[in-house]
């Protein structure tokens, strides 16, 4: 290959794709098990490569020279095939800088914790001290030199302002993992999390629900890729290209999810939508069908509500973890808190607000078959509709007008 990325597992990267928006050269991804890496880097049979979670230090001893960076952090994410010899660089750390600035988080002066201790958390360690932090804490599950649990963490460093997330936990396809309980520090005040898929890590939802600054990983994937390119091509790229480039794939990997009422138009406008962007179309009610192997109405008599329910979040949990679809969710979906929480991960919700006498109810519908039981749950559900959107869309009578209104809305 000419360029491309090597790690021990790449089915959540984003390399690919990033590479492709920034030029036009061949860019593979690279899977390398533990025992092929020293044949891998030995036969050197690239002209770059980056290089991602286990390698970043493993590949060091095969490079015959180090950028000063790279050698003062001790991590690597950047290699260069110079005829035949193997020059490393690490532009994570300008990368991370990249994302602590665009997530307005300013380290200086401030206790900042940083959760982790490969590569990256070496990187993020020497960014945050070059930014002028007061005081940078490596934090990990098992206590070593210079590393505290995240018990002592919470116990010592209760008012730290900066928490800086490099760790793996939470990302795809894990979800909703979160490694840290943000509310054990009252002093918080910004919070940076290297995860890139999903989009809004557990971590960087918690952070937002406490009113703390917070970034996610996918401007970083972008920067340090940008940087990367240059290295790898002798080429200057305009800084603007890392904020186009990441405004194009954030809209490339969101998804667009449906909310709103039975029979309020989810699956009809999702279709549309979808079929208009070249996305695929997923319903959850037709997912959850899928699953029990029975129809609704007999999911309910035979299972209760609950049952339902426990089965609609499992399988919107799974069908939010992808990305660049289009989803159509059932009426009640917002009615559990983690089902909104999934939701946020990936997706820009919208609501679809139909007025409840244009609602028609049908037998199929345990939770709205008769007007009057539509007119209770539009009264009930219509503040966590709200909550749980990013926009609002109020629909008109013409369906293609209605989808029209959905992407615009998406791609603003």
């Amino acid at each position: 290959m000419d360029y491309g990325c090597i790690a021990r597992k790449l089915g959540h990267s984003f390399s690919a794709e990033i590479h492709k928006l920034i030029g036009d050269y061949d860019y593979r991804l690279r899977e390398v098990p533990d025992e092929e890496l020293a044949g891998f880097m030995l036969r050197r049979d690239f002209k770059g490569i980056n290089v991602t979670i286990p390698y970043k230090k493993d590949v060091i001893p095969y490079l015959d020279g180090i950028s000063d960076t790279a050698r003062a952090i001790g991590s690597v994410n950047t290699v260069v095939n110079r005829g035949g010899k193997l020059f490393g660089y690490n532009t994570d750390f300008a990368g991370m800088k990249a994302l602590i600035a665009h997530a307005g988080i300013s380290p200086a002066g401030k206790t900042v914790l940083v959760l982790g201790t490969g590569g990256t958390s070496a990187t993020a360690q020497a960014v945050a001290k070059s930014l002028g932090a007061k005081k940078v804490v490596a934090v990990s599950r098992r206590p070593a030199t210079g590393v505290i649990t995240y018990e002592q963490a919470a116990a010592e460093y209760c008012n730290a302002e900066i928490i800086i997330n490099t760790t793996p936990v939470g990302m795809f396809p894990e979800n909703y993992a979160s490694p840290i309980d943000l509310t054990k520090f009252p002093k918080l005040e910004g919070l940076a999390d290297a995860v890139f898929n999903p989009l809004r890590t557990e971590l960087v939802l918690s952070a937002r629900k406490l009113g703390i600054k917070v970034e996610g990983g996918l401007y970083m994937l972008v920067a340090q890729a940008v940087y990367a390119s240059e290295i790898f091509r002798d080429v200057e790229i305009p800084k603007s290209e890392i904020d186009r480039i990441y405004a194009e794939l954030l809209k490339q990997k969101e998804n667009i999810a449906l909310v709103g009422m039975p029979a309020s138009g989810k699956s009809t406008l999702g279709r549309l939508a979808a079929e208009r962007l070249g996305r695929e179309f997923t319903d959850t009610d037709s997912e959850i069908v899928a699953r029990a192997g029975m129809e609704i109405p007999e999911i309910f008599r035979t299972k209760g509500e609950k049952g339902f329910r426990d089965i609609e979040s499992e399988v919107l949990k799974d069908v939010v973890r992808r990305s660049g679809i289009v989803v159509a969710t059932g009426g009640g979906a917002i009615l559990r808190e983690e089902n909104v929480n999934a939701l946020r991960q990936n997706c820009k919700v919208f609501f679809l607000d139909r007025d409840p006498d244009w609602l028609t109810p049908t037998s199929d519908r345990p939770t709205a078959s008769d007007r009057e039981a539509i007119r209770r749950r539009y009264a009930e559900r219509y503040e966590k509709y709200c909550a749980a959107a990013d926009a609002v869309i109020k629909p008109v009578q013409d369906k293609a007008e209605n989808a029209e209104i959905i992407i615009r809305e998406f791609l603003k």
